[in-house]
C-alpha cells in the first residue's frame, strides 16, 4: 500500500477541519447522515452475505465499496472531529492514512504507540456508514472490551452502534452485540461462536449474522500465530481410565536409554530398550501387537506429556487443575484443554484427578474463519515481516506507514554469552546498574518460569519489581501503565497484545522529562523469541512517539531457541571472555540463522495445518449446506417421511404436522452432527499415523486426502439412515420429542481445545525403524 497517493485526501480532510469545528454535535451527526445518504445514492454497499468464492482460502471477491475521493475526504474529516470531541485527541495525518488503508482492505503497519485503536475505530465506523457490518477482531477479551468502551463516544457521535463480546457474555448478550454495526471481539471467541452456531438446533438460537467485514487488530498475531492452533469445540461426559498407569510407567523411564527427545523439543520416541521396559511394566509380550493400539497411544501421549510439556512454561497447576499457557501471549488460555488424551496425561503426571473426557464436535482454522468475510483489513506493528505469509494464506496486501514522530530508539546488537548462567548474571548486573540511575527497565522473558526466577533474584537483592505473567495477569494494565516510571523494574512474558502503552514518567507522565534525560525506557530481552516479529514487538515498547529509549537482547548459546533450531555446533573460533561474553560476529550470525530456522519451522507448521485441513473444509461446507436446509425448512420432514412412510403416517395422526416436523428436524440434526463428529475422530486417528505412509513412498498429505474422501462418501447416507432408525423408536408426544427417552441427548457442556499440531506426525526414522521391527515380529508370531 503506497501512502503517497492518499496524502492529498488527508490534506483535503484537514481543510474541512475549521468548518466542522463550528458544528454542534447534532449538526455533526447530520453531516454523517448526509454522507451515508450520498453513499446509498451511489449504489450502497454490496449486500451483506457469504463470500462468493468457496475455493481456496483467499479467493474471495474484493468488496466493490462505492467510495469516491470526496466521500473519503468527508469521512476522514468527520472521524477526526468526532475523535477530538469525544476523546480530546486529534487524529494525526498518519492515522488518517491508516484509516484509508484499512478501507482499501490492506494490512497496515503502524509502530507501537501510534494510535492503532483509533485508526481501527474510524475505519470500522466508515464501513458502518456504508451499511456494512463490522467485526473488529483482537487477540483477547481484555482488548475487545477496552477498545469498545474506549471508542464508544466516537462511535456514538458518528451515529454507529457498537458493542463487544467476551467469554463472559451470555447468549442473549452475544446476539445483541453481533446485531450492532460494529462489534469488538477476540478472534477465538467469534470462532467458537461460529462453531457453536454450527450445532444449533433452532434458527432462533443463532447468534452470528452472515460475516461481512473483519478489521484485524494485531493482525500478525491473529492471522499468523493464532492460525497455528485450530479452534476445536468438544463435549461429552465420559471419563478417562488408564492415564494414571501410563504416567506411572513413563515416570520410570530413563532419558537416553529408554527414550530420546529431538533437539527441537517437538518429538520424543521410545528406544528398543524403552519398548522392552514398557512391555515389562505393563506385563505384555508385544506393545505393537494387534489390539494394543490404544495402550501404545496412551504410552506415547504420557511420554510426550512427561518429557516435552513443562510446568510453569506450557501450563500451570492452579486450584487442582491444569491451566494452559498461551505461548503467543504469555497469558492463561481461558476455557481451553489439550486434546483429551494429552490433557489427561498431564493431569496424571501431576497427580491430579483425571477430569471428564469427551469427543470433538467440530473444528475450525483461522484461515477458514477469516475466509468467510468478504472484506478483510488489518493493522499491526510488524506486518511487513510477514507480508508473504499474509499474501499466501489470506491474499492480503500490506504496507507500512511512517511514524508521526521519527523513532529515535537505539537498538543495540545482541550481547551473546556462552551459557544461561553467565547470561543471567549479566542481566542482573545490567538491571542493578541501570536501576541505580533511576531509569525504568522492562525485562522480557519467553515463559512464566523464567520471569518468576528473575523476579526472585531481583527481590533478594532488594530491588522492587513487578512481574507480569500468566500467574497473575489481572493487574497487567496497571503494571504496564507504571512501567515507565522513575526506578520501575518490570519483568514480563510476551508483550504482544498487552494493549497498554508505556508512558515515560508513569501513567500520569509527571516525571516524563526526568526519564527522558535518563535515556527513556530500557528494554532487555532474555533470549531471542522464535521470530523476529516477537523480538520487534518487545523492542517497540521503547521509543514510543519519538521518546528516547534503548533495546538490547541478552542471548546464550544454550538458549532453547538456539539449541532447538541450530543445525551445527557454534563456531569453535569464538573467544569467551571472563564473564562468559562472546563478541565474535560469526556467533551472532549463528544465532540469527537459528532464529531463521525457527521461523521456517513455524511457517511449515502453519502450512501443514492448512494443507491437511483443505479436504475437511470442503466436506464441512457440504454438511453445513445440508444442515442449513434442515434448520431453516422442512428438509428433515420430507426425508424421514420418504424413508419411513408408515411410521411417519402413524406419528402424524398422533401429534400433528408441526410437532412431527420439529421432531424430525431434531433427530436429523442430532445424527448429522454425530456423523460429522465420528468423521472428525476417524480423520484425527488417520492423521496421527499417516506419516507411516512415507515408508511406502506415498505422500502423507495426498494419502490423507484420499482416505478422508473415501471415509466421507457415505457420511450423509449414514446420517439419514440413523435418523430413520431413531424415528422408529423415538418418543414423540404432543409436547414434542423426548430426547432422553429417544437416546438423542446432546452434550450438557462444551469446551475448547488448545491443539498442538499433532505431536506424533513428525516421528523420525529411529521410531519408524522400531515400529517396522515390531510389526515384522508380530507378523511372524501371527
Amino acid at each position: 500500500m503506497g501512502s503517497t497517493g492518499l496524502r492529498p485526501l488527508v490534506r483535503r480532510a484537514g481543510e474541512r477541519e475549521p468548518a466542522l469545528r463550528e458544528l454542534t454535535d447534532a449538526e455533526l451527526g447530520a453531516a454523517v447522515d448526509a454522507l451515508r445518504t450520498r453513499i446509498e445514492a451511489k449504489g450502497g454497499a454490496e449486500p451483506r452475505g457469504r463470500a462468493e468464492a468457496r475455493g481456496e482460502v483467499g479467493t474471495r471477491k474484493a468488496s466493490a465499496a462505492p467510495w469516491d475521493d470526496d466521500a473519503l475526504v468527508e469521512l476522514c474529516a468527520l472521524g477526526r472531529e468526532a475523535a477530538f470531541r469525544a476523546l480530546g485527541e486529534r487524529a494525526f495525518d498518519v492515522q488518517l492514512l491508516g484509516v484509508l488503508g484499512l478501507l482499501r482492505g490492506t494490512v497496515v503497519e503502524m509502530a507501537t504507540g501510534e494510535g492503532k485503536t483509533l485508526v481501527g475505530a474510524l475505519a470500522a465506523a466508515g464501513f458502518a456508514v456504508q451499511g456494512r457490518r463490522v467485526h473488529v477482531l483482537s487477540v483477547n477479551d481484555y482488548l475487545a472490551r477496552r477498545d469498545a468502551e474506549w471508542m464508544r463516544p466516537v462511535y456514538e457521535l458518528l451515529g454507529v452502534q457498537a458493542g463487544y463480546v467476551t467469554q463472559e457474555s451470555t447468549h442473549a448478550e452475544r446476539r445483541a452485540a453481533y446485531a450492532r454495526d460494529v462489534v469488538h471481539v477476540a478472534v477465538g471467541e467469534v470462532g467458537f461462536d461460529t462453531l457453536r452456531d454450527r450445532l444449533r438446533t433452532a434458527a432462533s438460537e443463532l447468534v452470528l449474522p452472515e460475516p461481512d467485514v473483519a478489521i484485524v487488530d494485531e493482525a500478525d498475531a491473529v492471522l499468523i500465530d493464532e492460525a497455528r492452533i485450530p479452534l476445536v469445540l468438544a463435549g461429552g461426559v465420559a471419563a478417562g481410565s488408564d492415564e494414571a498407569e501410563a504416567a506411572r510407567v513413563v515416570e520410570g523411564l530413563v532419558d537416553g536409554l529408554h527414550f530420546e527427545a529431538e533437539t527441537d523439543g517437538m518429538t520424543v520416541h521410545l528406544t528398543d530398550a524403552g519398548v522392552t521396559e514398557v512391555e515389562r511394566a505393563l506385563g505384555v509380550d508385544n506393545l505393537f501387537a494387534l489390539g494394543m493400539d490404544t495402550r501404545l497411544s496412551q504410552i506415547n501421549v504420557a511420554l510426550y506429556a512427561s518429557v516435552l510439556l513443562r510446568r510453569d512454561v506450557d501450563y500451570l497447576v492452579r486450584d487442582g487443575r491444569i491451566r494452559l499457557v498461551d505461548a503467543n501471549r504469555g497469558r492463561l488460555a481461558q476455557r481451553q484443554r489439550w486434546p483429551d488424551g494429552l490433557h489427561a496425561a498431564v493431569e496424571a503426571k501431576e497427580g491430579l484427578v483425571v477430569g471428564p473426557r469427551g469427543e470433538v464436535l467440530d473444528q475450525l482454522i483461522v484461515q477458514d474463519l477469516i475466509g468467510g468475510y468478504p472484506t478483510v483489513a488489518g493493522m499491526t506493528g510488524t506486518a511487513v515481516i510477514v507480508a508473504e505469509q499474509l499474501r499466501e494464506f489470506y491474499r492480503l496486501e500490506t504496507g507500512d506507514l511512517p511514524p508521526n514522530v521519527p523513532c529515535v530508539r537505539v537498538d543495540e546488537p545482541d550481547r551473546l554469552y556462552d551459557s544461561e548462567a553467565s547470561r543471567d548474571a549479566a542481566l542482573i548486573d545490567l538491571v542493578e546498574r541501570t536501576h541505580a540511575t533511576g531509569r525504568p527497565i522492562l525485562v522480557g522473558t519467553r515463559d512464566v518460569a523464567k520471569s518468576e526466577q528473575i523476579g526472585v533474584v531481583l527481590r533478594e537483592l532488594g530491588l522492587r519489581c513487578a512481574v507480569l505473567n500468566a500467574r497473575d495477569d489481572s493487574r497487567e494494565a496497571a503494571i504496564i501503565a507504571d512501567a515507565g516510571a522513575v526506578g520501575a523494574i518490570t519483568v514480563s512474558t510476551q508483550m504482544a497484545g498487552r494493549g497498554t502503552d508505556i508512558r515515560l514518567g508513569g501513567r500520569d507522565g509527571k516525571d516524563h522529562e526526568r526519564v527522558t534525560e535518563l535515556g527513556g525506557l530500557l528494554v532487555v530481552g532474555v533470549g531471542r523469541y522464535p521470530t523476529r516479529r516477537l523480538d520487534d514487538q518487545l523492542r517497540g515498547r521503547a521509543g514510543r512517539q519519538g521518546d528516547p529509549g534503548t533495546s538490547v537482547f541478552l542471548t546464550s548459546l544454550d538458549d532453547e531457541s538456539i539449541t532447538r533450531h541450530a543445525f551445527d555446533p557454534p563456531p569453535r573460533s569464538a573467544r569467551v571472555e571472563d564473564d562468559g561474553r562472546i563478541r565474535d560476529a560469526s556467533v551472532r550470525r549463528y544465532v540469527e540463522q537459528a532464529q531463521r530456522v525457527a521461523e521456517g519451522a513455524l511457517l511449515d507448521g502453519h502450512r501443514t495445518t492448512w494443507r491437511y485441513n483443505r479436504q475437511l473444509r470442503l466436506q464441512r461446507e457440504e454438511v453445513l449446506d445440508l444442515r442449513r436446509r434442515v434448520l431453516h425448512d422442512d428438509e428433515a420432514a420430507r426425508l424421514l417421511a420418504e424413508l419411513r412412510p408408515e411410521r411417519w403416517a402413524e406419528l402424524l395422526d398422533e401429534v400433528g404436522e408441526s410437532v412431527l416436523a420439529e421432531a424430525a428436524r431434531q433427530l436429523f440434526l442430532y445424527d448429522l452432527d454425530a456423523a460429522w463428529s465420528e468423521h472428525l475422530a476417524r480423520t484425527a486417528d488417520l492423521r496421527e499415523g499417516i506419516h507411516l505412509r512415507a515408508l511406502g513412498r506415498q505422500n502423507p498429505i495426498d494419502a490423507f486426502h484420499a482416505e478422508t474422501q473415501r471415509a466421507f462418501v457415505a457420511l450423509i447416507e449414514r446420517a439419514q439412515a440413523a435418523a430413520a432408525d431413531h424415528l422408529d423408536t423415538a418418543h414423540i408426544t404432543g409436547s414434542g420429542l423426548d430426547t432422553e427417552q429417544s437416546d438423542v441427548q446432546r452434550p450438557t457442556s462444551t469446551w475448547t481445545y488448545m491443539v498442538r499440531d499433532h505431536p506424533f506426525t513428525a516421528m523420525d526414522e529411529p521410531f519408524l525403524t522400531t515400529i517396522g521391527k515390531r510389526l515384522r515380529t508380530a507378523g511372524r508370531e501371527g
